[in-house]
């Protein structure tokens, strides 16, 4: 396990937010969910045990009525809709993409309009209208069709750009993609959500942790469970249900 000394930082951050009186805000998305598997098990188990609303992104294509009796026991865990099928449309030489111009504007709409309908009628009232795009990728030119078809937000990675619905972004990925596909370094990873604690000091963004638990290794767990641990000892900081931030209004997460 991760040294103590990694997290002292993070610690001494939170303590001097407190102090100043100022609040911290994170929210947790993870992605890919389908079935209740030990994975989902574990992280909806590790999210109840810290009081840490968790927002799913649902593939609606590939889920149906067993997730819904898995998700009726925790009323912390909301979901959001991840697309359609998570199918790459995208030529090789492309980054991987499903909402991209690789299709008629109409048909990846009516696929995403499907998306919202199906996710919907099985989740009900835990189901929030936000589009989550596979692999954080999507054609700009879909963004302003989003409203008309139900969505009331988007939640994809990075800085935030203006839209005409509320923008919802994560911005801190635990996971090393293009490395070892295991967690990143812890010590790099406090580095990474005390940057963007200072960003959001300055006006920016709150931090938004990206997992997705049907990929995570041990350390990715530890990980969690520690930073969770830390939080939940800073008065000053609080995770926040996706609900309150797409509250905040058209291209706005804090």
């Amino acid at each position: 396990m991760m040294s103590d000394s990694i997290w002292d930082p993070l610690v001494e951050e939170l303590a001097s937010r407190q102090r100043a009186d100022r609040k911290v805000e994170l929210w947790l998305r993870d992605d890919d969910a389908v079935d209740p598997t030990p994975a989902l098990d574990r992280l909806l188990d590790l999210t109840g045990e810290f009081a840490v609303p968790v927002t799913l992104a649902v593939i609606p294509a590939l889920t149906d009525g067993k997730l819904v009796g898995r998700l009726d026991k925790t009323p912390h865990a909301t979901v959001a809709i991840h697309g359609w099928a998570h199918r790459n449309h995208a030529p090789e030489n492309q980054k991987k993409q499903e909402l991209g111009p690789h299709r008629p504007r109409g048909v990846v709409l009516d696929d995403l309009a499907r998306g919202l309908s199906r996710v919907t009628g099985l989740h009900g009232a835990r189901a929030v209208p936000m589009l989550v795009p596979p692999w954080n990728r999507i054609d700009a030119g879909l963004i302003s069709d989003l409203g008309s078809i139900g969505f009331a937000a988007l939640s994809v990675y990075g800085p935030p750009k203006p839209a005409s619905l509320a923008v919802v972004n994560s911005n801190v990925d635990i996971m090393d993609w293009h490395g070892t596909r295991g967690c990143r370094d812890h010590g790099l990873l406090v580095q990474a959500i005390i940057a963007q604690l200072q960003h959001a000091f300055d006006g920016g963004e709150p931090v938004g942790l990206l997992t997705h638990h049907l990929a995570h290794d041990e350390s990715a767990w530890l990980f969690l469970e520690r930073l969770f641990a830390v939080t939940a000892q800073a008065e000053a900081c609080a995770w926040l249900p996706i609900s309150t931030l797409i509250g905040r209004g058209p291209g706005k997460g804090k």
